[in-house]
């Protein structure tokens, strides 16, 4: 076997034949502890800092080793990443051939016998030239893969008409199984040595057993998990239980596109459609308005009586159409018509002592969620079931030195665990601002505190800063803020998370270079701005979660029963890898210099403020706004405060 310090050093294949690679001492730290984990089949836990180039740490082990392995991500973006530049290029380089594929969930892959459904049914036809734009696309792809089209936006509602579920699939029973681009997809990576997949397929599979992995887990040497802090949260969504307004009306609209392509009239089953379809639109319009969860509790009694008549709606649709014989289509609406009526059963009827029951509304959808506090032993069993190496790793798993929080989470409290620091001189590169005199997080003015404490450090950062929030709530107070501070005009062009796509608002950052960014949840992690277009993020306070939230709530109570301390063992963990992620944002390259401002007093003034600092990369810490001013304009000194291409943004 090649030597990973020849392999990862300033001579190696790596270092010549990839432009932008450079050696890094705690890269191969991390290597090795792979390479251990692989030889020896082991559970390993790693925390690699941001800039330990843990991608290929991994990769050049598992390359190496031989073995069948599983990589996971955390997203589809990460995955495209690894699959069609970080695998060809490290397998390349080392010149080890290696048979790689990419699986993803069936909702990415085209379904043809769904698009004859959509095309010959009148009620698609407001689908109109997006449909066209897929049907034509249909006739040349070989992958499927619906990421290959481009003039359909990924958010469309056509996708889901053209695509397949695990409710909705026909299976080897489909006439268009022989061209199935999800079985072919399969038939790939049965055949790969590494197979790249994400959190929500791998975690979907190990509860359901219906995603594709029953054929790929027997034969799996290593599972390797990127990004891992997130599997504990996805973990949860999938060993629970779940009802939706999309998956009630998805089945309806279903089968009224079976009952047509068969030319069947039943006035019975059309009749029973018709009422699922006022069912779904009667319970909505009790429910509140606005986007938010909601405890179980707040239903109500008429809200569960309407539950309650759905229940029996879908049994009866469930018999009539299962009177239908010979019709697979048919056959199969039958059979969702039935699981959904059982899980709502399951739903109503759920032990609420070792889980959480609640409602979370976004528009018109609405998804009755049960949720288990604790997946830890049911993860254990997964892996021990399944004898072979797993390394999780991410950039945020320790709270300090302390990995319990997490592998308690996922039942792998006996794990090897290592914490590899940053090679970015933080010392160097960085600085920690606190500022004085700021009003309580929960106090009324705290937002008008933070914008008035951050105004200096962005006049003199001339914007490339990043504003961070807890809470949506509280980005617009910042957002209304910056419009009166500037009677309507900035010196800096002002971004705002929900004004567009997240990918979009990031390029246009990059773009502009001197740009001011408000954000909040999606902005703290996976989020990559190298260079002096961001040299502040400033975060309003610590990230606790919102204590309204029902299943924080439930979640919370669960930890009180069995005897601990919710704020302890969960609350203060979970808030020191959030701000971590978002700390995170701003140091991504070497030669990266920048200021974060924490806007919060609770870690000057709580005796758990420490665990927070100490949680963070090594750093100065100043109080003193003069202190951070000269930071940011020594480091920008040689830019222009004013770019040529950074056009004066209306508020």
């Amino acid at each position: 076997m090649q030597d990973l310090d020849d392999i990862l050093g300033a001579a190696g294949p790596l270092a010549r034949s990839l432009t932008d690679f450079a050696p890094r001492r705690e890269q191969l730290e991390m290597a090795r502890c792979v390479s251990d984990a692989l030889r020896s089949l082991d559970t390993l836990v790693v925390e690699a800092g941001t800039g330990t180039g843990k991608t290929f740490a991994y990769l050049v082990p598992a390359l190496l080793s031989g073995r069948h392995t599983i990589i996971s991500t955390g997203t589809r973006t990460l995955q495209d990443q690894l699959f069609h530049r970080d695998l060809p290029a490290v397998a390349g380089a080392l010149g080890r051939p290696v048979r790689v594929a990419l699986l993803k969930g069936r909702a990415n892959y085209l379904c043809r016998h769904r698009l004859q459904l959509a095309g010959a049914n009148p009620q698609f036809s407001f689908a109109g030239n997006a449909l066209a734009t897929i049907e034509r696309w249909a006739l040349r792809t070989r992958s499927g893969d619906i990421a290959e089209v481009t003039g359909v936006p990924e958010g469309d509602p056509v996708w889901s008409m053209v695509t397949s579920t695990r409710e909705n699939c026909l299976g080897p029973d489909c006439a268009e199984f022989a061209g199935c681009h999800v079985a072919a997809a399969r038939r790939a990576a049965q055949a790969a040595d590494i197979v790249v997949v994400n959190h929500h397929l791998l975690l979907a599979d190990l509860a359901l057993k219906e995603e594709g992995f029953g054929d790929l887990l027997p034969g799996t040497e290593a599972v390797i998990l990127d990004e891992a802090h997130q599997v504990p949260e996805i973990a949860a969504q999938f060993f629970g239980a779940s009802l939706g307004r999309r998956q009630i009306a998805g089945v309806v609209r279903d089968a009224q596109a079976e009952l047509a392509r068969a030319r069947i009239d039943s006035a019975a089953v059309q009749a029973q459609l018709a009422s699922l379809e006022g069912l779904l639109q009667e319970f909505r319009s009790i429910l509140p308005g606005s986007r938010n969860r909601l405890e179980w509790n707040a239903l109500g009694n008429a809200a569960l009586d309407i539950l309650q008549d759905m229940e029996a709606q879908l049994g009866a649709l469930a018999q009539s159409l299962q009177t239908v014989q010979g019709d697979t289509g048919i056959e199969q609406c039958a059979r969702r018509a039935a699981e959904l009526e059982t899980r709502c059963q399951a739903l109503r009827a759920a032990d609420e002592e070792t889980g959480a029951r609640w409602v979370e509304l976004r528009g018109q959808n609405w998804t009755l969620q049960f949720t288990p506090f604790e997946v830890a032993e049911r993860l254990r069993k997964f892996m021990t079931a399944a004898p072979c190496a797993w390394i999780f790793t991410s950039a945020t798993l320790a709270v300090g030195e302390d990995f319990s929080h997490f592998t308690r989470r996922i039942g792998q409290s006996e794990a090897r665990t290592v914490r590899i620091d940053s090679p970015f001189d933080y010392r160097r590169q960085a600085l920690l601002y606190l500022p004085v005199q700021m009003s309580e997080p929960g106090a009324p003015g705290h937002t008008r505190d933070v914008m008035q404490a951050v105004w200096p450090l962005l006049e003199a950062a001339g914007g490339r800063a990043f504003i961070l929030f807890t809470s949506h709530r509280a980005l617009q107070e910042g957002r209304a803020w910056l419009a009166n501070e500037a009677a309507g005009e900035l010196p800096f062009p002002l971004l705002v998370q929900g004004d567009a796509p997240r990918d979009a608002l990031l390029r246009e950052f990059r773009r502009l270079g001197n740009a001011v960014l408000l954000g909040t949840g999606s902005f703290w992690e996976g989020v990559d701005v190298k260079g002096e277009a961001l040299s502040l993020v400033a975060i309003d306070k610590l990230p606790f979660a919102s204590p309204d939230d029902p299943l924080l709530g439930a979640r919370l109570e669960g930890i009180r029963r069995r005897g601990g301390n919710p704020f302890r063992d969960y609350q203060i963990p979970q808030a020191v890898l959030a701000l971590k992620q978002g700390v995170g944002r701003l140091i991504r390259d070497a030669s990266d210099h920048g200021v974060i401002m924490l806007c919060d007093p609770r870690v000057r003034t709580k005796g758990y403020g420490r665990i927070f600092l100490q949680s963070l990369p090594p750093m100065p810490v100043t109080m003193q706004v003069g202190d951070a001013v000269h930071f940011l304009t020594s480091h920008l000194a040689h830019l222009n405060p004013e770019p040529a291409d950074a056009a004066t943004v209306q508020v």
